[in-house]
């Protein structure tokens, strides 16, 4: 008896791998002018549940602007941008927003709240608490969770107008991931942080990931001293234009960082964190 094989048809090209997680976010050769500047330039990425992003580049070099987009608060000139399976320009942007975390250290709140009131004003997507409106208690369970995994489980109570910089930051991780978002999104969220705030931010966001796995993430920043060892994947973007992608132990090396920076620098890994130098040549 003669036993026939059948090869494996292979999958369509850009399709997941068998048994990858749905993406979270897709965006295909995106571009985006603005006044005839090109801030970005045929970039694109896919980001899966419990992939942890971070997307790195010199000042202007288009991090902040592929992050609005990523989130639903631009539109691309060229390019199609999937958030949650949905496409922007076939969606009502505030109903998208709304399904996603976005934390923005320059966040307007001012008003006298206590930590548990502006973490629980992501429910409601507001900066002040919602006139008659009285959360449950599993909610104020889980905003006491949540500030707990966060580091700041002894500051519930605490006056907003009171916290360091440091508190305040993730206090609003906290906030932003009250309705349950499957994507937290991360604009310089270790910004004007003393070096003990920015490692209990890192600290909080390992920790974070590892209690929601199918939580992804997506942090911009200029450092790779901020960026946490939980990290997954890189984008390295240079005038508007992406550089290198892909897993994070492939894309921040020392020639392909000192390329996207322009200017030569040494990238090493210790206990998970990565670090950069200045490469300087050996002296006669």
């Amino acid at each position: 008896m003669t036993t026939q094989t059948t090869a494996p048809v292979p999958a369509p090209a850009g399709a997941p791998a068998r048994g990858a997680a749905a993406p979270v976010i897709r965006a295909e050769a995106v571009s985006l002018v603005r006044d005839g500047n090109v801030l970005l330039d045929s970039v694109s990425v896919t980001v899966r549940s419990g992939e942890h992003w971070a997307l790195l580049g010199a000042n202007g070099a288009g991090k902040s602007t592929l992050l609005g987009l990523l989130g639903a608060v631009n539109h691309p000139t060229r390019g199609t941008v999937e958030v949650l399976g949905r496409t922007l320009g076939r969606v009502d942007l505030r109903e998208l927003r709304s399904m996603l975390g976005h934390v923005d250290p320059r966040h307007p709140l001012r008003s006298p709240l206590s930590v548990r009131e502006v973490v629980l004003t992501g429910l409601t997507n507001s900066i002040e608490p919602v006139p008659r409106w009285s959360p449950t208690r599993e909610q104020r369970n889980r905003a006491g969770t949540l500030l707990e995994t966060l580091g700041m489980g002894g500051k519930t109570e605490s006056r907003w107008p009171a916290l360091s910089q440091g508190e305040r930051g993730r206090t609003l991780i906290a906030r932003a991931l009250m309705p349950e978002p499957r994507l937290l999104l991360l604009d310089e969220p270790a910004t004007g942080l003393d070096l003990a705030a920015r490692e209990q931010l890192l600290d909080s966001l390992d920790a974070l990931r590892e209690e929601h796995p199918e939580l992804a993430t997506v942090l911009v920043t200029h450092h790779l001293e901020e960026l946490p060892a939980s990290t997954t994947h890189a984008m390295l973007l240079r005038g508007g234009r992406c550089v290198a992608s892909g897993d994070a132990d492939e894309v921040l090396t020392t020639d392909l960082v000192s390329d996207c920076f322009g200017h030569p620098v040494r990238i090493s890994r210790t206990d998970g964190r990565w670090t950069a130098r200045a490469h300087r040549a050996a002296r006669r």
